[in-house]
């Protein structure tokens, strides 16, 4: 049983701001750190991999979608168009980190003091790209619940890049946003877990932030791509906007 887990999610290969979380007290002393995927497809993947894996055991880590596809871009297995980052990410990895990114888990659970036994995952428990949002209807809930123990109370997601905390058919869901990719607000976003459930969010020195990443960065567009996500130019409304046809809404009744 766990006394204290941090939740990183969404990191997407943003080293200021993982390294800003990581000063934080509560991440330091936690007795896991869990990463519920899309760690490195970004600007800065390499440098990101490598400061987690120095972490040793502390870190918990999870396969998210953009994960998956930085290996599909390196073996030549993507059909549809890329992100414009994806490709380039991807060709920055050395094999030690294809050989990580190809042996995490879709899923774990673990239990946490004061919430049980506790799912962790990307997206959904059964995929790792669907989207479920704050305020999808409780039918989408229980599609994507289904087949779960009865004993898993608490799931952890992320993927959508914006924090929640909702009940759903009685089960506690999470989101603690992004790290690197905020939406709606700038800063880094997390979760504490235990005894209860904490949305965190870490400052750090944006201008600094965008700077370091356009000196230390080789990615093309790193100037633009900084600036847009490091000062969450993307609103919740906008984030919101796209991702809420693709939780079924429109087709229910």
């Amino acid at each position: 049983m766990l006394n204290r887990v941090a939740v990183l999610s969404d990191i997407h290969g943003v080293l200021p701001a993982l390294e800003a979380v990581l000063a934080e007290p509560d991440v330091s002393t936690a007795d896991r750190i869990v990463l519920t995927g899309d760690i490195a497809a970004g600007p800065q993947p390499t440098q990101v991999l490598d400061l987690l894996t120095s972490l040793g055991d502390r870190v918990v880590w999870i396969s998210g979608n953009a994960d998956r596809e930085l290996l599909e871009h390196r073996r030549g297995q993507r059909d549809t168009p890329p992100v414009p980052i994806a490709p380039w990410a991807a060709a920055q990895l050395r094999e030690d980190h294809l050989d990580l990114l190809s042996s995490l888990p879709r899923s774990l659970s673990l239990s946490v003091n004061g919430l049980g036994k506790v799912l962790f995952c990307h997206a959904t428990p059964r995929d790792d790209e669907e989207v479920v949002l704050v305020d999808s209807r409780l039918d989408r809930w229980k599609e994507v619940f289904d087949g779960l123990d009865d004993d898993l109370r608490t799931v952890v997601c992320g993927h959508t890049h914006m924090p929640f905390v909702r009940l759903a058919h009685g089960r506690l869901v999470i989101n603690p946003g992004s790290i690197g990719m905020p939406y709606g607000r700038t800063g880094a976003h997390w979760a504490l877990l235990g005894p209860g459930v904490e949305l965190r969010t870490t400052a750090f020195d944006i201008r600094a932030a965008v700077t370091r990443l356009s000196q230390e960065s080789s990615y093309p567009d790193i100037a633009e791509w900084a600036d847009y996500y490091l000062n969450a130019r993307a609103t919740d409304a906008d984030a919101l906007a796209v991702f809420a046809p693709r939780d079924g809404r429109d087709q229910s009744p």
